[in-house]
C-alpha cells in the first residue's frame, strides 16, 4: 500500500508526508512502542507474533527490515519450545533486546510474567543470545540477579542502562514493578536451581509497591509503562541535574476506593549497586527491595477531576529529549483523550492537544522536541509541542486498516514514522510495517 498526501486538522500545514509498505510477507509483525529503528535509520526490528495487537506470545523469530530495499534479516530464531518479542536496538550499536519465553517449558514454568527474560542479539553476530539478566530461584538469593521474569527493555539515550518491567516469581507475583538493567559487572548465580541462570548486567528494582496502598496516599499496587526522562536526565528546580530519572505509571487509591493511574518519577544514583532498606535480591517472605538513594516521587494528583488518571489507549510515558516535559495521555473536561505534559519536578499538568478525536496510540517524541507523532481518527498524526496544532499525515480511513494503536515511532532523524497497519493477504489480514516519509516540513511561525 502506498498512500501519499495528507489531510490537515487545522488551517496551517507543517508536513506534507508519503506513505510506503515495508514488509509483505504472509506472518504477523508487531513493533515495540520505542526504539524499533537501527541507529543508523536503516532497518526496523519488530517480532512475528500472530495477532494483530500482539497480545499472544507465539513469535518464534525477530527480525529486522531494511527500510530501503525491503530486505528481511533473521536476527533470532527462538529454540526449544520457547517464543520471543517487543525487540528494540540500543541507541548507538547494532544490538538488539527482546523478550525469550522460558526453552522447554513444563507444567510448571511457561511462559507467563514471572517466567521471562530480557537476552541481546548482535546484528552481525545473529542467532546467539545473551542473557541480560540473570535469575536465581533458590535462596539465598544473589544480588543483582533476579528471581522472577523481566519484559519490555529500553536503553537509555546513551546506551548505558536499560529499564523494564518486572514481575516477581516467589512473592507477590502480581505486583508489577520497574526495574534497571545496569552494566556494572556480571552476574554470576549457583545452579540449585534448573531455571537459574546467570546475566551480563546487575538488575535491581527501582520502584516500591504494595499489595494494599493506604487511600488517598501515594503509595502504588502496580509500576509500569516506564519511560527515560531526557537525553541526559533533567534539571532539578535548584538547577542541578538529576542524571538518571524514570517516569512511570503508578496505581494509586482514591479516597473513595477508585483506582487511578498517577505519574510518578523515580531519581536513580549513579550506584544501584548499594542496599536501601532492605535486601537487592530479597528475601523469602520479601520482594527484592530498591537500592539506596532511590526517590520514588508522584508527580500528578487528579483523583478529583471529572475523569481522573491517566486514561485512553494504552501508552508509555515519554519524556521530551531535553528532559523539561514527561507527555502522557489523559482525557479532558469533555471526556477526549488529549496529550498532557509535566515537568518531571512536578506542578500542574498542561493540556498540548484539544484535539475533538482521542489520540489513539502510543506515542514517541521527535529527537528535536519539536512534534510528537501518534494516532488519531485512523491517521498518523504529528502534534506540534509549542502550539499544539495536529496536522494529519495520512488521510482518514476505515477502521480495519487504521494504524494499529501499539506503536507510532519517530526515526532517528526524524525524517520519518514507523507504524503497523492490517493489510489484505488473500482473505485475510495481516499486520504489516509501513513508514511514513516526512518531507516539505516548514518551519513553525
Amino acid at each position: 500500500m502506498i498512500a501519499a498526501g495528507i489531510a490537515t486538522i487545522t488551517s496551517q500545514t507543517l508536513y506534507s508526508a508519503e506513505e510506503r509498505q515495508i514488509t509483505h510477507e504472509a506472518y504477523g509483525h508487531i513493533l515495540t512502542n520505542t526504539r524499533v529503528w537501527s541507529p543508523d535509520g536503516r532497518w526496523i526490528v519488530y517480532d512475528v507474533r500472530s495477532d494483530e495487537a500482539g497480545a499472544v506470545f507465539d513469535g518464534k523469530r525477530i527480525e529486522a527490515v531494511n527500510v530501503e530495499t525491503g530486505a528481511v534479516k533473521l536476527l533470532y530464531e527462538s529454540q526449544r519450545g520457547a517464543n520471543c518479542g517487543a525487540a528494540s536496538w540500543h541507541p548507538r550499536e547494532m544490538r538488539v533486546v527482546f523478550i525469550l519465553g522460558p526453552e522447554n517449558p513444563t507444567l510448571d514454568w511457561q511462559y507467563g510474567f514471572g517466567h521471562r527474560e530480557g537476552v541481546m542479539v548482535d546484528f552481525v553476530r545473529t542467532g546467539v543470545a545473551h542473557h541480560l539478566d540473570a535469575r536465581d530461584l533458590t535462596p539465598p538469593f544473589t544480588p543483582g540477579a533476579l528471581r522472577g521474569g523481566s519484559h519490555l527493555h529500553i536503553w537509555d539515550a546513551a546506551g548505558d542502562w536499560l529499564c523494564f518491567t518486572y514481575n516477581d516469581a516467589l512473592v507477590e507475583p502480581e505486583l508489577r514493578a520497574v526495574g534497571v538493567a545496569v552494566p556494572e559487572r556480571p552476574v554470576s548465580v549457583p545452579r540449585a536451581h534448573p531455571r537459574n541462570h546467570d546475566g551480563d548486567y546487575f538488575c535491581v528494582l527501582a520502584t516500591r509497591t504494595t499489595a494494599n496502598p493506604v487511600p488517598g496516599s501515594d503509595e502504588i499496587s502496580r509500576a509500569c509503562e516506564e519511560g527515560w526522562i531526557g537525553a541526559n536526565g533533567y534539571l532539578r528546580a535548584d538547577g542541578t541535574r538529576q542524571e538518571k530519572a524514570l517516569a512511570f505509571q503508578g496505581t494509586v487509591v482514591a479516597t473513595n476506593g477508585q483506582t487511578v493511574l498517577e505519574v510518578f518519577v523515580a531519581d536513580l544514583p549513579g550506584d544501584l549497586t548499594q542496599a536501601g532498606d532492605g535486601p537487592l535480591e530479597g528475601t523469602t517472605e520479601r520482594r527484592p527491595s530498591p537500592p539506596k538513594g532511590i526517590k520514588q516521587r508522584r508527580l500528578t494528583f487528579t483523583t478529583d477531576r471529572k475523569f481522573p488518571g491517566i486514561q485512553g489507549p494504552r501508552h508509555w510515558l515519554r519524556s521530551s529529549p531535553d528532559g523539561v516535559r514527561i507527555a502522557f495521555l489523559m482525557k479532558d473536561n469533555s471526556g477526549v483523550v488529549q496529550i498532557w505534559t509535566i515537568s518531571p519536578n512536578g506542578g500542574t499538568p498542561a493540556q498540548l492537544t484539544r484535539n475533538a478525536h482521542d489520540i489513539a496510540s502510543a506515542f514517541t517524541w521527535s529527537p528535536d522536541g519539536r512534534a510528537i507523532a501518534h494516532v488519531m481518527d485512523t491517521s498518523v498524526c504529528v502534534t506540534d509541542t509549542d502550539t499544539g496544532q495536529t496536522t494529519r499525515l495520512t488521510p482518514p480511513c476505515d477502521v480495519a486498516s487504521a494504524p494499529r494503536p501499539e506503536a507510532c515511532v519517530f526515526s532517528p532523524d526524524g525524517t520519518a514514522i514507523a507504524i503497523v497497519r492490517r493489510q489484505k493477504n488473500g482473505e485475510s489480514l495481516v499486520n504489516q510495517i509501513c513508514v511514513v516519509f516526512l518531507k516539505n516540513r516548514n518551519s513553525v511561525p
